[in-house]
């Protein structure tokens, strides 16, 4: 698959800093590639947070990324970092 602005979203901002919203059916691995956010390079900041649910459709990851690089053409996130544990009941 591939970005879909529609579901970017930002959750909040102030001071430079941006906190967004991202939902996709692709994996992690795939969001986290150079350039899957170019699209949205006009709006990502390097330093923003990227709340991620990715594998929506098959096994649900959900954690953040960090916008890394932004040279206005080109963007770069970090791996998801995951939020909470398996759910051992």
């Amino acid at each position: 698959m591939a970005y879909d602005p529609k579901n970017l979203s930002a959750l909040t901002y102030a001071n430079g800093f941006t906190l967004w919203h991202y939902r996709t059916s692709d994996l992690p691995s795939e969001v986290d590639d150079l350039g899957y956010f170019n699209e949205a390079a006009r709006m990502l900041r390097v330093g923003d947070f990227i709340f991620v649910n990715a594998a929506i459709d098959s096994a649900p990851s959900h954690g953040v990324m960090v916008v890394v690089a932004n040279d206005g053409t080109s963007v770069d996130v970090t791996n998801l970092t995951p939020f909470g544990s398996t759910n051992a009941d």
